[in-house]
């Protein structure tokens, strides 16, 4: 294959020379393009310049602000609380500890000039609307390091608590910041990820590995009743994350839950790419993947439709491989579920920050260099989305409260990262995210251009509320793009993953289903949120409930395990070896 990934247009570095250059220069940026960030900046900064009318404005806010901490300091020494109430704020600053002086003088101080900052880079007019997220993030990020909760000097609630247990909070954070380095060095995961064992604790539904091929092993897994589903399912998981999030601890694994209703479940598991891997495909993931598996699945369960199952990147994936096959007049898929995948990507979210030229040949570059790119990347990426909740957060609960956090199974799961392959991130990354072209038609697949308009198979699609990888208006969009004369849009309560993996009984979460036609009878989203009230509970039974009824009303006796006589001889008990690969 040729080193240079497919693309269109000129945004990848194609010379051995620049590349280098990216390269070394990301090592120095944590991967951050300075040409994104600092041409972001210059775009707000010099339309701000050139309009005096919005540097008035926000030189009234200013002197208003101002004006208003300057009255707020004489309250601050009878012990008026820092006006937190409807800023992002809010929860940080609930506590009667910042009521005191001078801590309500410096949370409102801090509230203030956070509000203007956000206010200054908002809306400049003739902006572009990129720039301006952009900087908007920044500004977010850089407002954390001086914001006062984060220190111990300035935050009371730090200050009352070491008082109280006469420091042996910091004495066990220390001990904890110790920990966790040693850790790290040895390139451990966090505390506690060592009770998840995969194949013990998690990943432990039985089953057999029936084919293995350079990218990807099939696992079939053991009936749990006598009798089963004629339909069996195929779930394909995104290769950004290893497939036993949806097979964890038995009572949050989705697998063990399908498998005690009686269907015949199937799950691809990905192999964890290395060097040698740089120039897998796209095209690779479709035919050595969904493709494989689904073959190998039609052989062991003939004359039988597959509902099939994508999660994520995967779930892109199997939308790919469904336009695919209904192009090719291949009707084995039985439906199509979605779980917070996207397939239309003009509005991708907070990722959003990290998809533009600039920022893509940076990380193009770091992947020719090394091949793949690294888990522990992908998760910083993540992690600066998030830095409060992700890292500002655990690290004052952990070095400074003394407090270490239980890791539970899905936590230990995360902490079992992958790479993804040069040339199929970065194509991954252009076609899609850039270019979005599976939503306007130009994706080609195999050398055969595609379209979702071909997909008229039943579709269950789910999107999470607080999702910040797949936003749920971004997921949702896929309904206006296929022509399922039976679809059903699921939105529940959590975020990308918890979302997702909330348990058949779930008392913290909510869901709303809304079953229609795609196409120009769907709903806006907003219009979605008005007309479709919530549920209590998780969505599992809600979906268990729609595939028992796009499945053949008689049962049947389970299928055997793998077909030797096809050249499916079971290869080994699940969760087989690639999942083990670090």
């Amino acid at each position: 294959m040729a080193d240079t990934p497919r693309k269109r247009g000129s945004t990848i570095a194609t010379d051995d020379v620049s590349r280098h250059f990216l390269a070394t220069l990301a090592q120095w940026t944590g991967g951050l393009s300075p040409q994104a960030f600092g041409g972001a900046w210059l775009n707000v900064l010099a339309r701000l310049a050139t309009t005096p009318g919005r540097q008035a404005e926000l030189a009234r806010s200013a002197l208003a602000k101002t004006l208003a901490l300057a009255q707020f300091s004489g309250a601050a020494l009878k012990g008026e609380a820092p006006q937190a109430a409807g800023t992002p704020y809010a929860q940080r600053f609930a506590d009667p500890a910042w009521a005191r002086f001078p801590f309500n003088l410096m949370a409102q101080s801090f509230l203030s000039a956070s509000d203007w900052a956000r206010e200054a880079v908002k809306n400049v007019p003739g902006a572009d609307p990129a720039a301006e997220n952009i900087v908007g993030f920044t500004v977010r990020e850089g407002l954390e390091l001086v914001a006062p909760d984060n220190y111990l000097p300035t935050n009371p609630q730090l200050i009352r608590q070491t008082v109280d247990e006469n420091g042996r909070n910091l004495a066990r954070g220390l001990k904890h910041l110790a920990e966790d380095i040693a850790r790290t060095y040895k390139g451990l995961g966090p505390i506690g990820v060592e009770n998840y064992e995969v194949g013990k604790q998690v990943a432990a539904t039985p089953g057999k590995v029936i084919l293995r091929n350079r990218l990807m092993e099939l696992i079939q897994y053991s009936p749990q009743t006598d009798t089963v589903r004629a339909e069996p399912i195929l779930i394909v998981p995104a290769w950004i994350m290893k497939y036993y999030i949806l097979d964890l601890s038995p009572k949050n694994s989705l697998v063990n839950y399908l498998t005690g209703l009686g269907h015949t479940v199937f799950m691809v598991s990905w192999k964890n790419p290395t060097a040698e891997d740089r120039n897998v495909s796209m095209d690779d993931y479709l035919t050595l993947g969904v493709r494989a598996a689904l073959d190998a699945v039609t052989t062991v369960v003939p004359k039988r439709k597959v509902h099939a199952v994508g999660y994520c990147i995967g779930g892109t994936l199997l939308s790919i491989a469904a336009a695919e096959l209904a192009g090719q007049d291949d009707d084995r898929l039985a439906s199509v579920t979605l779980f917070a995948a996207q397939t239309d990507f003009s509005e991708p979210g907070e990722l959003s920050i990290f998809i533009s030229p600039a920022q893509l040949a940076m990380l193009e570059a770091m992947m020719w260099k090394e091949g793949v790119l690294e888990s522990r990347q992908m998760g910083g990426a993540f992690q600066l989305l998030r830095t409060y909740d992700l890292l500002w957060a655990p690290s004052i609960a952990t070095y400074l409260k003394g407090e270490r956090m239980g890791v539970n199974d899905l936590m230990a799961w995360n902490a079992d990262g992958t790479r993804m392959a040069y040339r199929m991130h970065t194509d991954y990354l252009h076609q899609l995210y850039l270019n979005n072209d599976l939503a306007e038609g130009r994706y080609v697949a195999n050398g055969e251009q595609l379209s979702l308009s071909d997909v008229t198979v039943p579709m269950f699609v789910v999107g999470t509320e607080t999702d910040h990888v797949a936003p749920w208006r971004s997921v949702y969009k896929v309904g206006k793009l296929v022509r399922s004369g039976d679809y059903t849009f699921c939105l529940t309560s959590g975020g990308h993953n918890a979302g997702i993996i909330s348990g058949p009984q779930h008392p913290k979460r909510r869901h709303r289903v809304h079953a229609s036609k795609a196409g120009a009878r769907l709903p806006s989203p907003d219009r979605y949120l008005e007309k479709v009230a919530p549920l209590p509970g998780s969505w599992w039974p809600t979906w268990a409930k729609w595939l028992e009824e796009h499945s053949s009303e008689r049962k049947v006796a389970p299928p055997p395990m793998g077909a030797p006589k096809q050249g499916l001889q079971p290869l080994g008990a699940a969760p087989g070896e690639y999942v083990l690969a670090k």
